[in-house]
Formats: structure tokens, C-alpha cells, sequence
């Protein structure tokens, strides 16, 4: 190789961010890139780099673990097109419109609730839009708020298992500390802390400005009796919590691994369907052709993923980054800072998976160097990651609530909106990063000392 590996880091870097810019699609340009730095590494060895793609995509389609992505796919469309978020959000509609900010409560615990059922954001997001955003805007609801809240909300699916970011993560490390089955469970209390502060900040700031908030008419809210409105919470409740114990309490339990439980969860979510009278034809020809699609893409993104870490790493930049973090005496606490700032500033510009696979396979190793516990460190960047779907200029739930949301929109409304809650993402990155055991106890329980 002519250039040296820190010339050949920074250029391999910098022609891959450059490209990703100017809008080329992801998957290409990270193979693209891979092909032809890996071409000039490998000393213009075309047979070579050949079998080093053919040895990636082979290692990728033989991974059990992998199977599990178009089943948790599967399982969301189906679940979309239920009907089961229409008819929770209507039972909370009643019980908790009648408080301040009771609507945007109302959104934070259907999306929670659906983000345990499933993990597709668009989905989430469009979703909770049409449902949520006009009632909550008729009735005074600051656009800000509203925008904010469903955004923030319908991303929590990225993070709360079943989640296809852990599935991903997964498949890249390898390693039993990160297998699925460990960020699944280590995901769990983060993902409710999120939701929690979502929680927090709507009561606090409806309780000092309620104009932003206010709750809906005592006529409409007194129509049904307290039996009542618990009869309908429990009954909208009840299909979306079974098909998360089929799913999270086979494999907290030991039952089932997470691509066996996500078979169970798209059969679940089938017959769900099936019972509601949503199950037709077009449905499953749909949900099928989407999950094909879906699936497809993903794949598509590891294999240029895992091509562009293995040139990258292969032509010694890995160990590049690593010198730059471990030998330049650095603490492991300025370390896991940089690295954690890296990953966020990433995130206002790339996709998740893009951001995943590139620096999964770079950091992974310089945070088990410093002494990082992998599983702590992985769900770090998962709840971290989980701010490039708010974070402007190319947050991808802010896109998905402008094309749904009501006439009057701006996306100055919506940018204005996000701010507080991805402050408040921060603040839950801080506090796991304060309390590790938010993310170890729950795996040690169900899984014991890893």
C-alpha cells in the first residue's frame, strides 16, 4: 500500500462522508467506497478483493441471528394495519384527556406500548400523526408540543425491544456480551427512563403553562364512568402486552432465542390481525411485499457495512483510531465522551445503520481496551443513536411528521418542538452513563453474571 495507514484512515473517512453528503445511497456508497480503497490496498489485487466480498456476504446470509429482521418486520406491518395503537390511543383519549397535557401523555404511553410491540419508526411516527396530531391541535395544543411529542414518542421503537437496531448491533459484534438477547434486556430500563422523562416534562410544563395543554371538555370527558374507561384501557391494553410476553418473556425466560420469539411474534401478531377482521389478501401480500423490501435494504446496508470495516480495518485504521484513544493516555472517561460526541454530531447528518456500521467495529474495540463494559457501552450508543431521528437538518421522524401532519405545519414548528426532547434524550444518556446497573441488572437477572 502507498499511503500510509493514517493517510489511507482519514481519506477512506473523508470520501465516504463527502459522498454520503451529496445524497448517494447509503448501501452503494459504503460498497463503493470499500471496493475501491480495498482495490488500492490490496495492491490491485481484483481476485482478491473479489473473495473478500464473496467470504462477507456468505458469513452475513449464514448468520442465525440475521433471521430474526424480517420477522420483527413481518410482525410490525401486521401489527400496524390491527388497528391495535387506533383503539388504545382512543381508550386513553378518555381517561387521561381530561388533565393537562393529557393528549401528549396519552401519545408517550401509546408509543411506549407499541414500541415493545415493535420497532418500525416510520410507521410510529405517521401513525401517531394522523391519530394524535389533529384532536390535539383542535383542542389548543401548542404545535410545538404536539410535533414534539409524537416525534420523540414514535422513536422510542428504535430503542425499547423488540428493537431491529439491537438485531443489527448484535450481528456485528459477535460477541456474547452484546448477543441480541443481552441489549434486549439491557435496553428495557433505558428505554423507560426516555419515557419517563418524556412523562415528567409534559406534566411540569403543562402545570406551569397549561395554555399549551389544556385538557379536554369535563362534557367529554365525563361521558363514560370510571368502569367504563377502565374496561376500555384494559381491553385495548391487553393485545399489544400478550404479544410482548410471547415476544420479551420467552427470551428474558430463557425459552426462546430472540429469531425463535420473533417467529412467535409475527405468528402472534398474525392472528391478532386475524381476530380483528384485518386480515385480507392485499394485508398479507402488503406487509409481505414491505417486509421484502424492508429486509432487502438492511441487508443490503451490512454488506456494505461489514465490506467498508473490513478494508478499513484491514489497511490498519482500526488500529489508527485505537493509538488515538488508548495510547494518547487519554481517561476513559474523555474517551467514552469523544467517542459518545462523535456518534451524536453523525447522527444530525447519517442514518443509524450507517452510523452502527461504521463505528460499531472501530469503537467496540478501543472501549473493551479501556475496560468499558461492552454491554453498558452498547446501549450507550443505541440510546445515543436514537437522537439522530430528532436531530436536525436530516432527523427522519421530523420528515415523517411534516408528510402526515395537519395543514398549518412548518418545519420550524417541528424543529422548535425537538429541542427540549432531545435535551432530555441527553439527559437520560447521562444518567445511564452515571448508573450503569440501569443497564446490567435486568440481563444478570434473566441471563446471570455474563
Amino acid at each position: 500500500m502507498l499511503l500510509s495507514p493514517e493517510v489511507f484512515s482519514v481519506a477512506m473517512f473523508v470520501t465516504l462522508m463527502a459522498l454520503i453528503i451529496l445524497g448517494h445511497p447509503l448501501a452503494f456508497t459504503l460498497m463503493t467506497v470499500a471496493v475501491v480503497f480495498g482495490f488500492i490496498s490490496n495492491g490491485y489485487n481484483i481476485m482478491g478483493q473479489l473473495d473478500i466480498f464473496a467470504n462477507i456476504c456468505w458469513g452475513l446470509y449464514d448468520n442465525y441471528t440475521l433471521v430474526a429482521i424480517p420477522l420483527f418486520i413481518y410482525m410490525a406491518q401486521l401489527l400496524d394495519r390491527s388497528g391495535v395503537a387506533e383503539e388504545l390511543f382512543e381508550a386513553l383519549y378518555i381517561v387521561l384527556g381530561g388533565v393537562k397535557g393529557g393528549l401528549a401523555l396519552a401519545v408517550v404511553f401509546v408509543c411506549t406500548i407499541m414500541a415493545a410491540s415493535t420497532g418500525i419508526i416510520g410507521a410510529s411516527v405517521v401513525a401517531m400523526t394522523l391519530l394524535a396530531a389533529p384532536p390535539m391541535i383542535s383542542r389548543g395544543y401548542q404545535k410545538e408540543l404536539t410535533a414534539g411529542v409524537i416525534c420523540a414518542a414514535g422513536t422510542l421503537g428504535i430503542l425499547i425491544p423488540p428493537s431491529i437496531m439491537m438485531v443489527v448491533y448484535g450481528g456485528l459484534t459477535g460477541l456474547k456480551e452484546t448477543s441480541v438477547g443481552m441489549l434486549f434486556a439491557g435496553a428495557y430500563i433505558p428505554g423507560l427512563i426516555l419515557s419517563s422523562l418524556y412523562f415528567g416534562y409534559i406534566i411540569i410544563r403543562c402545570k406551569l403553562n397549561p395554555e399549551i395543554g389544556p385538557p379536554i371538555s369535563t362534557e367529554e370527558s365525563s361521558r363514560y364512568s370510571t368502569g367504563h374507561k377502565v374496561v376500555m384501557t384494559l381491553k385495548s391494553l391487553m393485545p399489544p402486552l400478550a404479544l410482548i410476553i410471547i415476544v420479551m418473556g420467552t427470551i428474558l425466560a430463557g425459552v426462546a432465542t430472540p429469531t425463535e420469539a420473533a417467529g412467535m411474534g409475527a405468528l402472534g401478531a398474525f392472528l391478532l390481525a386475524l381476530v380483528k377482521g384485518r386480515i385480507n389478501w392485499p394485508v398479507i401480500r402488503d406487509s409481505s411485499v414491505q417486509t421484502m423490501k424492508v429486509t432487502a435494504m438492511v441487508m443490503l446496508l451490512f454488506i456494505g457495512g461489514n465490506t467498508f470495516a473490513s478494508v478499513f480495518l484491514g489497511a490498519g485504521g482500526g488500529d489508527v483510531v485505537k493509538e488515538l484513544f488508548v495510547g494518547s493516555g487519554m481517561s476513559e472517561s474523555l474517551a467514552l465522551f469523544i467517542m459518545m460526541a462523535i456518534v451524536f454530531v453523525l447522527g444530525a447528518f447519517i442514518d443509524w445503520a450507517a452510523i452502527l456500521l461504521v463505528t460499531v467495529p472501530i469503537f467496540m474495540p478501543i472501549a473493551m481496551e479501556l475496560g468499558l463494559d461492552p454491554l453498558w457501552f452498547s446501549i450507550l450508543m443505541c440510546v445515543n443513536l436514537q437522537t439522530s431521528f430528532l436531530t436536525p437538518p436530516f432527523g427522519y421522524a421530523l420528515f415523517y411528521f411534516m408528510g402526515a401532519a395537519p395543514e398549518g405545519y412548518t418545519m420550524m414548528h417541528i424543529y422548535r418542538g425537538i429541542i427540549p426532547f432531545v435535551m432530555l434524550q441527553v439527559v437520560g444518556l447521562i444518567i445511564i452513563v452515571l448508573f450503569p446497573k440501569l443497564v446490567t441488572w435486568l440481563p444478570v437477572l434473566a441471563f446471570g453474571q455474563y
